[in-house]
């Protein structure tokens, strides 16, 4: 079977596809329509996010046999043509889960412990204790809203902490002892921290908006490290100006590209702008997931998978 490699990953997967009896070839550079015209002749792509996998794309890979999306999420890919055409998705949420509770963790410390505003403060000369006084993870109640891969293993991480963990999802019975399922009712009564795990789906788009927020009992801090479209930015900042948001942790934005890379364009709109300057915003590129070891499991994921279906 002939693979083409659309991004670089890391060279486990070539190697070990290889080894497994794969032909594989690498093309980073051309444009779509440039693979589009060679694409029938291989049986299975792998890629990150570099463009969208749609029907024109997908009926000129007339023998396509499977996708490998070396990442979590597929919406980057006309799944249910793909299924009807017999393709075989393959994603790797297991692959960077890890690293995504790591850093989801990281952040509520960040926004916690103002280590946001005092790093900067510090280099600009200013000792400022008192206006520094963080606050303790303990005693709150931690919701997250998606309960899958990635909110499993923040929930994992938050083991440590004195906390009540609770996860609303649309699946039920996804709970266990490191979260506790509940209503969505009782979900915005009790929380203190809400952490977003969800894929990109109709669902999700514009999820986190005016609406939702205002049906937060109380002021509350906002993680995202599933997908910026979930959340409304004008209506996060409107939020944070009025103190429902008491800060928020972003490594995902509105403006992203689909293919994750950049932001849309140079010129920041102005919810960006206010972002940027916020002392209770932390901000990253998109990299809770992107570390190290993850690099290497997600291809790993990728490779057992292929694997398991095809040899």
């Amino acid at each position: 079977m002939k693979v083409l490699h659309l991004d670089t990953n890391h060279e486990l997967l070539i190697n070990q596809l290889h080894a497994l009896g794969f032909e594989n070839h690498e093309d980073y550079t051309s444009s779509k329509s440039e693979i589009e015209a060679k694409i029938q002749a291989y049986d299975g792509i792998v890629l990150r996010s570099r463009f969208t996998i749609d029907k024109t794309f997908l009926d000129a890979a007339s023998n396509l046999k499977f996708i490998g999306r070396v990442g979590a999420g597929l919406e980057n890919i006309d799944c249910d043509y793909a299924e009807s055409k017999g393709v075989f998705l393959v994603s790797a949420p297991e692959g960077n889960r890890n690293a995504v509770g790591e850093h989801a963790l990281g952040m509520l410390l960040a926004l916690f412990n103002k280590l946001n505003k005092a790093n900067a403060e510090v280099r600009a000369g200013k000792w400022l204790r008192e206006a520094n006084r963080g606050i303790e993870l303990d005693g709150r109640t931690v919701g997250l809203i998606g309960y899958g891969n990635m909110g499993k293993a923040f929930a994992k991480k938050l083991r440590g902490f004195d906390v009540e963990v609770l996860c609303y999802d649309i699946k039920e019975g996804v709970g266990d002892l490191n979260a506790k399922q509940v209503s969505l009712e009782e979900f915005q009564e009790r929380v203190d921290v809400i952490s977003l795990h969800t894929p990109q789906t109709s669902l999700t788009l514009n999820m986190i908006d005016n609406a939702f927020i205002n049906q937060i009992s109380k002021p509350f801090w906002l993680i995202n490290t599933a997908r910026g479209k979930s959340v409304v930015t004008e209506d996060l900042v409107s939020a944070l100006q009025t103190g429902k948001i008491l800060g928020a942790g972003l490594d995902v934005l509105e403006y992203e590209k689909a293919s994750f890379e950049t932001l849309f364009s140079t010129k920041l709109p102005k919810a960006f702008k206010y972002l940027i300057e916020a002392e209770n915003v932390v901000l990253t590129p998109h990299v809770a997931g992107w570390t190290v070891e993850s690099k290497e499991k997600l291809a790993q994921t990728i490779v057992d998978k292929i694997k398991a279906k095809f040899c």
